[in-house]
């Protein structure tokens, strides 16, 4: 990532902050997850494997997106302790989607894809 797209996605998270359009904390960030409110969660990678697998698994579940963060910076960016930051849909999700996206080849980031399970029964795929 170079430090323009490092500067918009900071940007973008303090932006999310200001407009209250973040929440933070487990308990917070599990529950716009699971009530469908969240447009994407960020997820610092210097979390623990137990962490990132519990947030994996509900994202999954609520069909949300995840992407992993350089170690530091989702505190950097909003100056706030923690390790998540739920995103509230709506257009600032969708910004800070797309800016992912387009960072998602360098090594800074990398997109979380949920475990495949080979016994899935029945539904539509939307792949």
């Amino acid at each position: 990532m170079n430090e323009q797209q490092a500067a918009r996605l900071r940007g973008l998270m303090g932006l999310c902050v200001r407009a209250r359009q973040a929440v933070f904390g487990e308990d917070g960030c599990m529950k716009t997850i699971r009530a469908g409110n969240c447009g994407v969660l960020l997820l610092d990678s210097g979390a623990s494997a137990a962490t990132q697998e519990k947030y994996r698994g509900v994202c999954k579940n609520a069909s949300t997106p995840i992407e992993l963060l350089p170690p530091g910076l989702l505190h950097e960016a909003t100056g706030k302790p923690g390790v998540a930051m739920a995103v509230l849909k709506g257009g600032l999700a969708g910004q800070m989607r797309q800016q992912l996206s387009d960072t998602a080849q360098d090594a800074g980031i990398r997109k979380m894809k949920p475990n495949k399970s080979p016994k899935h029964s029945g539904g539509a795929s939307v792949e």
